[in-house]
């Protein structure tokens, strides 16, 4: 038995996720879409953090059999005098880690440095350069210092990528060396967890490090959980789930009225044990009467990388590339359908604000959903570019939520399952409408897809473009029908 440091880092999440990666392997789920998104923000990262060194002998591996022989190649480089090695492999007494970078600084005495693209130090990386530094005294080492280097997210790019200026690299020596003894612990505790004959409780309240809804994915292959448990309550804190796991309790609908749940909470429990739709019409007819024509039906859809794509942009800022308008002037008007995708390699920022601010011209509210999203886009916009300050507020000043009625319980279902997101809630209020079958159908996929197409030159361009268009275009489209069908329901007798 030999364990990684993602197993370790496994085990620390859930003792069963360990067990599971070593003798249960078909119970985890296939990396995600936006697991392999982050995997790749890592990837491109690392080459800038690399660049901060120089002479660096870069080792890795691309299948199984390189893998197994990064031990022996490790040891070559050594031997041969390398000074800083990417990507080593060390192993002893059933433990082995790959470092991001080893310095050699002194007979048998290195440096430790990880690459995270994240944009601060987490525990959880200081528990994996514990991990790493155990196995290396193991192997005869003494770590000197120990450093993460991560992504500067108030850098603005200028021209060429500044590797200096992206990355920050923090010294976290003495808050790992706290580590080592736990960790010690630890390991003894995962090896022995890993070799059990059968899997340790798999219950989610031994969940740490904020692995429920990862381990969720596992659980559920491992336990036939039913449609409408307490799993889907919303925003549910894993102390809740060991106790209502004690009572016998799994449907949402036999939670007993006197457990301690949030008002949401109580309401989805409500809504789960009824029939039909509940629906406080008074406030929704009060919410949808207040609104001020003509109406504006909103979306965007952004670009953002860890490595800022273009000039003027951030870490990691969402930075829009495209809008959707659809556009009702009065309550009977004909619906006006209005867009704009930005297919220039260059920054889209300044001639998508500038035909934003036209479209939207300077009365009638602007409706979107879940307006934190679309109201900090324009206030980044603004700050940006100075000089559309003032007109980028004005359009802020003019937002209502869509969501409101949704988000604040004064029409629930079931089937949202205490979510109040537009892709749960369209479903079930116009059931006609359908992301499903849109080639790009989430907005994850539309960032992905806009910067690979017209970025990199990736993908048939022709075709992806029409995709977009058609995913941004349903996302107002969808807000319209939910307007109509809300309207629909509270003037009925």
């Amino acid at each position: 038995m030999t364990i990684s440091k993602s197993d370790y880092m496994a085990f620390l999440k859930h003792p069963a996720y360990l067990w599971v990666k070593k003798n249960a392997k078909e119970l985890i789920p296939p990396v995600d879409a936006a697991t392999q998104a982050m995997f790749d923000t890592g990837n491109d990262f690392e080459q800038y953090a690399e660049a901060r060194f120089d002479n660096i002998t870069r080792l890795g591996f691309n299948n199984y059999k390189e893998y197994l022989s990064l031990p022996a190649r490790t040891e070559e480089a050594i031997k041969s005098g390398a000074k800083m090695i990417s990507q080593a492999r060390f192993e002893k007494d059933g433990f082995t880690c790959i470092s991001d970078l080893i310095e050699f600084v002194g007979d048998r005495e290195v440096d430790l440095i990880e690459i995270k693209s994240s944009t601060e130090v987490k525990d959880e990386h200081l528990y994996d350069l514990a991990f790493q530094t155990v196995v290396l005294e193991s192997c005869g080492y003494k770590v000197r210092n120990i450093s993460v280097i991560y992504v500067n997210n108030q850098y603005v790019r200028d021209g060429e990528i500044d590797t200096f200026g992206l990355t920050i690299q923090e010294d976290v020596t003495e808050r790992v060396m706290a580590e080592i003894d736990p960790t010690k612990v630890r390991m003894k505790k995962a090896m022995e967890t890993a070799m059990l004959g059968e899997m340790p409780d798999p219950s989610v309240r031994h969940c740490q490090l904020g692995s429920y809804k990862e381990w969720l994915g596992v659980y559920r292959n491992i336990k036939q959980i039913p449609d409408y448990s307490i799993y889907d309550l919303e925003r549910v804190k894993i102390e809740s789930l060991g106790q209502l796991e004690d009572l016998g309790v799994e449907l949402l609908a036999d939670i007993p009225d006197d457990f301690r749940l949030s008002n949401k909470q109580r309401l989805q429990v409500v809504a789960t044990r009824a029939e039909e739709s509940i629906i406080d019409k008074e406030q929704t007819k009060g919410f949808l009467d207040g609104l001020k024509f003509p109406l504006y039906f909103f979306d965007y859809e952004t670009l953002a990388s860890a490595v800022p794509a273009l000039g003027g942009i951030r870490p990691y800022q969402q930075v829009p590339c495209q809008y959707s308008l659809h556009v009702l002037r009065t309550p009977d008007g004909e619906l006006e359908h209005i867009e704009y995708l930005h297919q220039e390699k260059s920054n889209p920022s300044r001639p998508l604000a500038e035909r934003l601010i036209k479209d939207l011209g300077d009365s009638g509210d602007i409706i979107v959903w879940n307006q934190a999203f679309e109201m900090s886009r324009n206030r980044e916009l603004g700050e940006m570019m100075p000089e559309h300050a003032e007109a980028m507020q004005a359009i802020n000043n003019r937002v209502v939520d869509l969501m409101i009625p949704f988000s604040r319980g004064w029409y629930v279902d079931k089937r949202f399952k205490g979510s109040a997101s537009i892709k749960k809630v369209l479903p079930v209020i116009v059931p006609e409408l359908s992301y499903a079958v849109l080639d790009i159908n989430n907005g994850g996929d539309a960032q992905k897809m806009w910067m690979e197409a017209i970025l990199e030159g990736k993908h048939d361009r022709e075709k992806v473009v029409h995709d977009l268009l058609k995913y941004c275009e349903l996302d107002t489209l969808a807000m319209v029908e939910i307007h109509k069908k809300l309207r629909e329901v509270v003037d009925a007798n």
